[in-house]
């Protein structure tokens, strides 16, 4: 039986189906999306700000169509990887980052808005505003974005995110295990194997860290490895 989720104090929201209580096995299985039609931007701000706190659900907008996500288990700590991940490497490097996490990315003249899995400022962190929203009319959008497909989604984000001139996408696709970096290049995504917004990773480097990761127990021993791998790159 599912269980309803109501916006607070938005009558004019949508009302959202949450997943099952019970989680459903495989994880591919546990997560859900909906999509809705013909929504107005006013109602999606309104539901950006009732959830604007929580990490579920993930708001997808494009142009009227409204894509909701209840993001699986596996879903988050695929996210988590990719953040221990990119704040090792800044850290040991001594980069100035500003993470984002899931943060909107939107414009209403455009009429379209992502949330990603996690998003980072890296070549642009010191342009940006450590606290509070950034409007993307007035400050460039993040340098790196990551997505995480434990499903096929319903919304093609790699248009929205084309037209708001991210450069650089990280996308992981469960069902493959596989990791792709893709580049912005006369508006569009290309694949390529090497990040531009933290070199050298390449999509090579983050699967074997991705796989390790999931062999040990042990964070800090996952921690030790990546931290050797960069001092034997810087010392190449």
């Amino acid at each position: 039986m599912s269980a309803v989720l109501t916006p607070p104090e938005a009558p004019t929201a949508p009302i959202i189906p949450m997943p099952p209580e019970t989680p459903v096995a495989p994880a591919l299985a546990a997560e859900q999306r909906i999509v809705l039609r013909d929504v107005s931007w006013a109602t999606y701000e309104q539901l950006l700000h009732n959830y604007q706190d929580k990490s579920s659900p993930r708001f997808t907008y494009d142009k009227g169509t409204l894509e909701i996500l209840m993001p699986s288990r596996t879903h988050e700590a695929t996210s988590r990887f990719f953040e221990v991940f990119v704040s090792a490497i800044v850290e040991e490097r001594d980069l100035e980052v500003h993470s984002i996490g899931s943060t909107t990315n939107r414009r209403e003249d455009l009429q379209r808005g992502a949330e990603p899995d996690t998003g980072f400022y890296l070549q642009n962190a010191g342009l940006v505003p450590s606290e509070g929203d950034i409007d993307l009319n007035v400050y460039p959008p993040p340098d790196l974005v990551v997505e995480i497909d434990v499903t096929s989604p319903s919304l093609d984000k790699f248009p929205i995110y084309a037209e708001i001139g991210v450069p650089e996408i990280w996308r992981y696709v469960v069902k493959n295990d596989l990791v792709t970096i893709f580049l912005l290049q006369a508006g569009k995504y290309v694949t390529a194997t090497e990040s531009l917004a933290l070199p050298p990773v390449t999509a090579e480097i983050l699967m074997r860290f991705l796989q390790a990761s999931r062999r040990t127990k042990r964070r800090s021993a996952w921690l030790r490895e990546l931290r050797a791998w960069l001092r034997e790159t810087a010392s190449a």
